[in-house]
């Protein structure tokens, strides 16, 4: 069976259930507050999003028309409830001066989608011109956050001679998000490396849908996508399960010295993927409120300082899904377009200024 057609067929029925999905049980209410569901006693969110809307508008405006998939600020980030105002100051776009290095952390199959984007390193191309390096650090896609945190841990450890202290920002996505928790949590040696970790998409409270996927499903996956990628401990879905998440947060104290930031997906209606939408509409009948895979609030570190909402699904706002493949984009990734570069830059520009004010 060639790759084409084992995409046609997953697409395929991806679509069939779709069509058999509900209605929401609620409308899509944007007039609503900002939301992150937290285990109680947990430290309060820190509101930004006024100033990396000015940072974002800025670089969209700036680099962003030069780059794939532009959009104008308003369609790029959603407005929820009372956003604050910015502050009015500057926005600097030469290069940077603390040459912050990103480490990039993939979510669940990451790996399983070699044959499907062509990324050796996420941001390199994209950010270097500005100042800022990156890697890519290698986990398993399927594996559960203890045994990728050690993973972390390890490429972090061998990195050490040619990175500074309070250089690395952890860009983690999905399930990359409480996989780099945990080793910041388990493994103090890879502290002074890391000024901050920014929850992308990130799986901080897991997910509803963990309880409906199986392991015997994930490895089907596995051989449709013909991939290679390794199965590793097979506990990646368990890990995502809501009560596993909540659980960890509650007995686990984030350290103090590294700062904490989230941007979440929040694709308006019209925005998800066609196959998507099976997940999105099973998610809806929670909230609308959903990027498909997660529930808005669900994907904020506790005490972190929250930029925004991305008006994209689940892998729009990291993976270039429809660009290698037309076929996929037309018939089944179809609303994967999202201007990840300049979010990116605008990401790295809000914590290199959030970073020199402490």
């Amino acid at each position: 069976m060639t790759r084409h057609s084992r995409l046609t067929i997953l697409c395929g029925i991806c679509f069939c259930i779709s069509a058999c999905a509900g209605k929401p049980l609620m409308p899509f209410p944007n007039e609503s507050a900002p939301l992150a569901l937290l285990p109680a006693g947990q430290q309060a969110v820190i509101d930004k999003r006024g100033r990396f809307r000015e940072i974002a508008c800025a670089v969209l405006e700036t680099h962003g028309k030069d780059q794939p998939h532009y959009r104008d600020c308003d369609d790029a980030l959603v407005r929820i409830g009372d956003e604050p105002e910015g502050t009015g100051e500057p926005v600097d776009l030469n290069p940077s001066k603390r040459h912050l290095k990103i480490g990039f952390v993939p979510g669940i199959g990451w790996d399983c989608l070699g044959n499907w984007i062509d990324e050796q390193d996420r941001f390199a191309n994209d950010l270097g011109p500005f100042g800022y390096s990156s890697f890519t650090l290698k986990i398993d896609g399927l594996s559960g956050t203890n045994n990728n945190a050690k993973q972390i841990r390890d490429s972090i450890m061998e990195r050490v001679d040619e990175i500074e202290p309070a250089s690395i920002v952890l860009i983690a996505h999905s399930k990359g998000a409480p996989d780099a928790l945990t080793a910041i949590v388990s493994y103090p040696e890879i502290r002074q490396y890391i000024a901050a970790v920014v929850s992308l998409a990130g799986a901080i409270g897991g997910s509803p849908l963990a309880y409906d996927v199986s392991h015997g499903e994930v490895r089907l996956l596995r051989r449709l996508l013909n991939s290679g990628c390794k199965e590793g401990d097979g506990l990646a879905i368990e890990s995502l399960k809501p009560e596993v998440r909540q659980a960890w947060l509650l007995d686990n104290r984030l350290p103090g010295e590294i700062n904490y930031y989230s941007l979440v997906a929040y694709p308006l209606p019209g925005q998800v993927s066609s196959v998507f939408k099976f997940s999105y509409n099973k998610l809806s009948r929670i909230d609308p409120r959903n990027d498909s895979k997660l529930m808005f609030y669900d994907q904020v570190i506790p005490g972190s300082t929250l930029l925004g909402y991305l008006n994209a699904d689940h892998m729009a706002v990291v993976a270039p899904l429809s660009e290698k493949h037309e076929f996929i984009g037309d018939a089944a990734v179809n609303r994967n377009d999202f201007p990840r570069q300049a979010i990116a830059e605008a990401v790295m520009r809000f914590v290199e200024e959030d970073l020199s004010k402490k």
